[in-house]
This record gives C-alpha cells, sequence and structure tokens, in this order.
C-alpha cells in the first residue's frame, strides 16, 4: 500500500548540530545509570572512571570539578544534584569530560522519566510531579513529530546489524516518534526508558545529535 502521508516537517537546528569535531570535550553520558541511587553510589566510589580520553588517548584523567545539575519534575528529587567533570593531563589536550548519568534528559532540564509521562497519551501524571507548561509540552511533541532522517542516517552507517535493521525499517521519510517505537519494539526497551535509551545511543554514536 502506498503512504500518502506527507513527509514530517525538518528538526530545530538546535537537534541536529554535531560538536564532535568543534569542541575538544564535552558531555559523555553514562548509559547504565537510570536512577539516582546508582548515581550517588558511582559518584561516591570513582565508579565514573573511564581508560583513556576519548580525544587524545590519554589514560590519565583527574577530577575537574562537580558542576550540579537542577533537575525538574520529580517527586522527591534534590533541587540540586553534583555530576563530575573530568580533566585530561595531556597538555596538548586537556580536553574536559562532563559525566551525566542516563536519567537525566540533556538540554531539557528535566529527567527522561518526566518527559517520557509528558509525551505519552498512555502515561498519568505522577502524584506530586511539578506540572509541565503547556509551551514545554508542545515543544517536545512537535520535536517528535519531526523528520527522523539525520537520526536513520546515522543509525544506518553505525556499523552495527542492529541499528542498521532499524534503520531499513523506519525508512528516510519516518517522524522521530516512529523511530522511537521501532527501536524500543527491536531492543525490548522498558516503557519508562524509550527516550532515554535512544537519546544516550544517539549521543554515543555523534556527540551534538539530539532526539529532541
Amino acid at each position: 500500500m502506498t503512504d500518502h502521508r506527507p513527509p514530517p516537517p525538518e528538526p530545530e537546528d538546535c537537534l541536529t548540530r554535531s560538536r564532535a569535531s568543534r569542541y575538544k570535550g564535552g558531555t559523555l553520558i553514562a548509559e547504565d545509570v537510570h536512577d539516582l541511587d546508582t548515581h550517588r553510589r558511582r559518584l561516591a566510589a570513582g565508579g565514573y572512571l573511564f581508560e583513556q580520553c576519548p580525544r587524545c588517548g590519554c589514560r590519565v584523567l583527574h577530577v575537574h570539578d562537580y558542576p550540579r545539575r537542577k533537575p525538574r519534575g520529580e517527586p522527591g528529587m534534590p533541587l540540586e544534584i553534583p555530576v563530575v567533570r573530568y580533566i585530561c593531563t595531556e597538555p596538548e589536550c586537556e580536553a574536559t569530560w562532563r559525566i551525566l548519568p542516563a536519567l537525566f534528559a540533556r538540554h531539557l532540564w528535566w529527567v527522561w522519566r518526566t518527559v517520557e509521562r509528558t509525551v505519552s497519551s498512555s502515561s498519568p501524571p505522577k502524584p506530586g510531579a511539578a506540572p509541565v507548561p503547556e509551551q514545554t509540552t508542545r515543544r517536545w511533541r512537535a520535536r517528535l513529530a519531526s523528520a527522523a532522517r539525520q537520526i536513520v542516517v546515522l543509525l544506518a552507517t553505525s556499523g552495527g546489524g542492529v541499528l542498521e535493521a532499524i534503520a531499513k525499517r523506519v525508512g528516510l521519510e519516518s517522524a522521530r516518534s516512529e523511530l522511537i517505537d521501532v527501536h524500543a519494539q527491536v531492543v525490548v526497551v522498558p516503557p519508562e526508558r524509550r527516550l532515554a535509551d535512544l537519546a544516550a545511543l544517539v549521543h554515543r554514536l555523534e556527540r551534538g545529535i539530539r532526539l529532541m
């Protein structure tokens, strides 16, 4: 059957700008950290250390500082949560890398579970959760309705068989919401992590490219 739907609108520029070649350093997502308790244990145990600088390969990185995130939305969430930033000790590099647990939505200042509930028509508001402004809700939904072409190409050229299969199934004329559905079905993502897992994957493949 021929699909006569009009193509989805183009995404906002802020979602499509790669940062990989313009900045020395940046943010790395801890893709296995989806709750605050795990994040705190990692900080206390120094578990966010990594083997080498992603930019130059230097194997010695030091803690630079502990910038604080101010997440919104979730009841019981502290007003400020520290994250860790490392600096490469290679004099010709000195890149700084912030490690962000996957529970935080980069650039949105909310946790992913709040975003997931807000854009899902089947998820009721959580008791005690801060309300998300209607304008913010409309912006999030508009971003998910925009074209997924750039991300689909990114998955198709990733070198991974599963990701290539997802890209082929989605196609170049689909919206980001359709890509999210297919990715969640293929890799069996928990309902509350559909956005977080795909957003972290996209960021890993090319820093700066955003799901929403």
